[in-house]
């Protein structure tokens, strides 16, 4: 038996419901996904500009590695010239330190011997007697004694230690030197000493400290040596 048309129109009425509610849901699932696309694809967009722009600042940070590393390499290079520098630099100076040393060693020959008469005369008005430079003395039981220089005057010894620095312990050394002049050289034992003490330069300090012991102090000046002491100092007879 054939449907009513009431029936029929029924049936169609629900496709239609049905169709319109599938349309309708397939319409919003298409929309969510097309949202859903669309933030999707603007996430790339912005993830693609950070990805570009973090590949620029690596661009960047090599270029400046690439610059650092060129840097380096000047440093290095600037550093292996100024190694070599420093090392013709020191042969140099142990070359002017060897030379100064040499002249060090001879300024008693070349500097306080030929000094001595003149200094003698200056000091005591007398002219020197005889004048010894680097004078050797041994004595029986084999002990050995170089004295700077000694000068005889009148009868006066004049009895000289020559440093290229003077210091305060030099001073005091001094005073011992001069009981050893008497040991090793005892035919001048009973003459009255002045002592000499010889340098490049010398500090006020100490030069004050030698005047305090009785010593005079010799040091280049104007004249080759010259007595750096008080106007008027009177130094003292050993």
């Amino acid at each position: 038996m054939a449907p009513s048309m009431p029936a029929v129109e029924e049936r169609v009425d629900r496709l239609e419901d049905s169709i319109d509610r599938f349309i309708t849901s397939v319409g919003i699932e298409f929309n969510k996904l097309y949202n859903s696309q669309m933030r999707t694809e603007a996430e790339l967009r912005s993830l693609q500009a950070e990805m570009a722009e973090f590949k620029e600042e690596m661009r960047v940070f090599k270029d400046g590695m690439s610059d650092f590393k060129d840097e380096m390499r000047g440093f290095k290079d600037e550093m292996s010239d100024f190694k070599n520098e420093s090392r013709q630099q020191i042969r140099q100076m142990n070359r002017q330190w060897g030379e100064l040393a040499n002249k060090l060693g001879s300024m008693v020959e070349d500097l306080v011997y030929p000094s001595l008469p003149r200094i003698v005369e200056e000091l005591v008005g007398l002219e020197t007697d005889s004048v010894h430079a680097r004078w050797k003395q041994r004595l029986p039981d084999g002990r050995r004694r170089e004295f700077d220089a000694v000068a005889l005057a009148g009868d006066l010894a004049f009895l000289n230690s020559t440093m290229a620095t003077l210091r305060s312990t030099d001073v005091d050394a001094f005073v011992h030197e001069i009981d050893e002049f008497r040991l090793f050289l005892p035919q001048y034992a009973d003459r009255p000493l002045i002592g000499l003490l010889a340098t490049l330069s010398v500090d006020e300090s100490v030069l004050r400290y030698a005047e305090k012991t009785g010593f005079i102090v010799l040091a280049t000046g104007d004249r080759v040596m010259e007595i750096k002491n008080s106007p008027g100092f009177e130094p003292k007879r050993w």
